[in-house]
């Protein structure tokens, strides 16, 4: 054997899959702070606060490389098997739908800059709550992931249904609005795509969520038609 190829102790593994483990838990409290942010700069109007959200937004795309880099490297140098193989692709999985929450909390700014140029249409009660969920949702499945609770990632799933709840009860108001006077349709149509991004920003905790399940019991639940009915 070629004694000049460097050799992995346990405790380096150890040490690369501590680091992992806090990269996801970093990103994940990154993107929940981005969802919690955009919507308080659409609820106050706030046009700089939300490209304070966007500007950083480049932090969160770098926590992603960085942590696949990260999965990657533990894949290459160590092959590790069972558990700790579920754990890190499980991780891959992961970073993807916490980098794509965080491009819809940008999107939500996006169209908050839009809004803010304008008159605000009504007040703001749906689209809160619906945040307020969402992120919960995905502090809830990160911590399912980082505890592997998959009771947790359980009350994550069936949370689901109260977002998309709200969402429709934001369309059919918004659709009222729009059909009444058609000088609403421009802020509603906006409003119509935030309460689209918050949606699915919880379908991406939903994803998180589903992943634990398969991390830690090896099975695959996402596209279960029976769970999703409640059978």
């Amino acid at each position: 054997m070629d004694s000049t190829q460097p050799q992995h102790t346990n405790r380096q593994y150890e040490e690369d899959l501590r680091g992992l483990r806090a990269g996801l838990l970093k990103m994940g409290g990154l993107v929940e702070r981005q969802i919690a942010e955009a919507v308080d700069a659409l609820v106050n109007r706030n046009s700089e606060h939300a490209r304070e959200v966007i500007a950083r937004d480049e932090e969160v795309n770098r926590m992603d490389n960085d942590n696949d880099e990260q999965a990657i490297r533990l894949l290459a140098l160590h092959q590790p098997t069972a558990s700790d193989l579920r754990f890190i692709t499980t991780g891959l999985k992961i970073t993807t739908d916490l980098e794509r929450i965080g491009d819809n909390a940008v999107n939500i700014c996006e169209r908050t800059l839009e809004l803010n140029e304008v008159p605000q249409l009504k007040p703001y009660i749906d689209l809160p709550r619906m945040a307020e969920i969402a992120q919960s949702m995905v502090r809830d499945s990160i911590d399912a992931f980082m505890r592997d609770d998959t009771d947790l990632a359980d009350q994550v799933i069936a949370r689901d249904d109260e977002v998309d709840l709200l969402n429709y009860q934001v369309y059919r108001e918004l659709l009222s609005y729009m059909a009444e006077d058609p000088h609403t349709i421009g802020s509603a149509t906006r409003l119509l795509f935030i309460s689209k991004y918050l949606e699915r920003i919880a379908d991406h905790a939903t994803n998180i969520a589903e992943m634990v399940t398969f991390m830690v019991k090896g099975k695959m639940i996402r596209h279960d038609e029976t769970r999703k009915r409640g059978t």
